[in-house]
């Protein structure tokens, strides 16, 4: 396939045809997910007569796992996104034409991870919790691209449409995972005990390579999620304590990255694990060589 067939493809401008084309298809892709997202926030769904049909939160309650959220502070940290995703679209029709290609140049990812996620929560508040992680699966391989391929954009760009789609997605894989495979058994909260320092290790590859503070942030609010509703859930047990312990951890890194008024500099904190000063702000997110 030839780079100009190709939606993914990097380029440095993009024609007035295109840009008008995903400035229709971004509008229209967001609405269609942020009305997906809030509704079944609280709706049902009564269009399908097969499998479980409830709310978004109604499956967290009915399907209670290791990987269960809090709604508050997980509704929260979507309605944050969508908000900041306008800011994004305003992008596409700003005067200034660095902006409008800067946004163009991520457009085909964030218009496929509006199509996957509300292909995901369709499914999800229908109880098809198998092909929900599939599309989860394939919105995390999407996002990842986006973020390797496009990890120099503003912050304003970078956010609404990378690091926080990402993190949610990251976590949300382990939330309908453990619904999909009904992690309700012993074995099962063994198991996640381990595999929840994932999420910790996950946020650490962004800070250290990248010094990507958003996903550490994005992340640590997650984990607070997380730890809130397993708290409730079983107050005798690891789970949540680990998770506010990762929390704890993501957080403090993360403000030693995105604070650098604390020492008086920025510090980077390079691959060899050296901590060394810097003169000045880098590109955003990115580390200089």
């Amino acid at each position: 396939m030839s780079s100009s067939a190709n939606p993914f493809a990097r380029r440095e401008t993009h024609p007035v045809q295109a840009i008008w084309t995903y400035k229709v298809l971004t509008i229209l892709t967001w609405i269609v997910n942020a009305t997906a997202c809030i509704y079944y926030t609280f709706g049902i769904p009564n269009d399908d007569k097969k499998g479980w049909r409830n709310s978004i939160w109604g499956h967290n309650k009915a399907f209670p796992t290791p990987f269960s959220l809090n709604a508050i502070i997980a509704s929260l940290y979507w309605l944050t996104v969508l908000i900041l995703q306008v800011g994004y679209m305003w992008h596409l029709f700003s005067p200034n034409s660095s902006h409008v290609q800067a946004a163009a140049g991520v457009g085909s990812h964030f218009i496929f991870n509006n199509l996957f996620q509300f292909a995901f929560v369709m499914l999800f508040v229908r109880g098809h919790f198998i092909l929900s992680e599939i599309f989860l699966i394939i919105n995390f391989f999407n996002l990842s691209s986006l973020y390797f391929r496009h990890n120099t954009q503003s912050r304003w760009i970078h956010i609404p449409v990378a690091s926080g789609p990402l993190a949610w997605t990251f976590v949300a894989l382990y939330w309908n995972g453990a619904i999909a495979v009904g992690a309700h058994h012993l074995a099962a909260r063994i198991l996640a005990n381990v595999a929840i320092w994932g999420i910790l290790v996950y946020g650490f590859f962004f800070l250290i390579v990248y010094k990507d503070y958003t996903m550490g942030f994005a992340l640590s609010i997650l984990s607070a999620s997380l730890g809130v509703h397993q708290f409730f859930i079983k107050t005798i047990a690891f789970q949540w304590i680990f998770a506010f312990t990762i929390m704890a951890t993501l957080f403090v890194a993360t403000l030693l990255i995105a604070i650098p008024g604390i020492f008086g500099k920025e510090f980077s904190i390079r691959r060899e694990g050296a901590v060394v000063p810097a003169d000045q702000e880098r590109a955003p997110l990115l580390e200089d060589n």
